[in-house]
């Protein structure tokens, strides 16, 4: 079974093609994706207009694109897919509106997908996947979660983040500190000549005993501390980058190891687009190492958003079972939801059309 998956939640059109053949893990054929950095760069953020403009005028020539490359067509795809939300009202419209309207043209399928658990189910992309049950790390621009996954669709949440997010705090920081969108890479990137232990910066929440997030606080302590250096903040902007990073670091992998606790779990999947961050990955591995538990990430590729996640999300769902494709109504409404909880999916478990 040939399933179409298209992207388009926030600032990247993705459109992807897997094979959900046997029992294996669906097998990528053909992906491609494009990014809006360029376009957002001059504003300093996602302007949530352009991105659906822009999706509009990538998302036919990239299916175009990963039709040729899987060597398919059209007339051979069994399902499309979708990212139904969360994410940007009229960016989600976009890619559901033209994955509804080609399954209607095609006399297939449509399915909605979650985005976080595109996410979540991204590592299974790459050369070692994990395997259930797992604890799993959601780490990117809007969201950083805690999750206990059981099996495909089988997600208790363990902890989230009650304001900013991981992502949001390496950004915001980033733009206080006059670096350019998107400011998470950036920060990084100069914290590698900075002192992390240069500034004491709050780790919040850290010893609330639950498994939650706060990262408001932080980015309020980075303006502080900017304002009182004054005219040195140039010279010392490196040491700052990597105190701020050091600080988000260390409050992700300290909550990590507990919930990882808390399971009695030895398995972990970061996901997401901060999961990429060198520092978050060296040290998550080195402290599960020396307790014997095995970290999989997805390919770095795929940590940011991308139509693979969400094909994959589609066709593992398919696979077991959650979704019955001979039952399905082929009436292509849809709706999109930018706000939607992963722990939702349980209630309604196909989330198609």
């Amino acid at each position: 079974m040939l399933v179409l998956g298209i992207e388009s939640s926030c600032d990247e059109t993705g459109v992807a093609l897997v094979d959900t053949g046997g029992k294996a893990v669906p097998r990528l054929l053909s992906h491609a994706l494009y990014s809006q950095i360029a376009m957002h760069q001059p504003f300093g953020g996602v302007v949530p207009e352009l991105a659906s403009r822009d999706h509009i005028r990538r998302v036919l020539p990239l299916t175009q694109q990963v039709m040729k490359g899987g060597q398919r067509s059209l007339a051979e795809v069994d399902v499309v897919a979708y990212t139904r939300g969360p994410g940007l009202a009229g960016a989600l419209l976009v890619g559901a509106g033209v994955a509804c309207s080609l399954a209607a043209a095609l006399g297939k399928p449509a399915i909605g997908v979650h985005h976080l658990e595109g996410h979540l189910l991204s590592p299974f992309l790459s050369a070692d996947p994990p395997e259930f049950p797992f604890v799993a790390l959601l780490v990117s621009g809007g969201h950083t979660q805690l999750m206990r996954v059981d099996h495909v669709g089988s997600y208790e949440l363990l902890g989230e983040a009650i304001d900013d997010a991981a992502g949001e705090a390496f950004d915001k920081s980033a733009k206080l500190l006059g670096l350019p969108y998107p400011g998470g890479p950036h920060l990084a990137k100069l914290a590698l000549a900075g002192d992390g232990t240069a500034f004491k910066l709050p780790r919040p929440l850290l010893h609330s005993g639950n498994l939650d997030f706060s990262f408001a606080g932080l980015k309020t302590a980075v303006l502080t501390q900017a304002k009182k250096l004054g005219d040195e903040l140039e010279s010392r902007k490196a040491d700052l980058a990597a105190s701020t990073q050091a600080a988000i670091v260390e409050v992700l992998v300290k909550k990590t190891l507990a919930a990882l606790s808390q399971t009695a779990l030895k398995r972990l999947v970061v996901a997401g687009g901060v999961g990429a961050n060198a520092l978050l990955r060296s040290q998550l591995n080195a402290a599960c190492q020396r307790r014997g538990i095995r970290v999989h990430y997805p390919e770095l590729e795929f940590c940011t958003d991308n139509g693979a996640m969400i094909a994959l999300a589609a066709g593992m769902r398919l696979q077991a079972g959650l979704v019955n494709l001979q039952t399905l109504q082929r009436g292509y409404t849809f709706d999109v939801k930018p706000r939607w909880n992963l722990a939702e999916l349980q209630l309604e478990p196909a989330a198609v059309i």
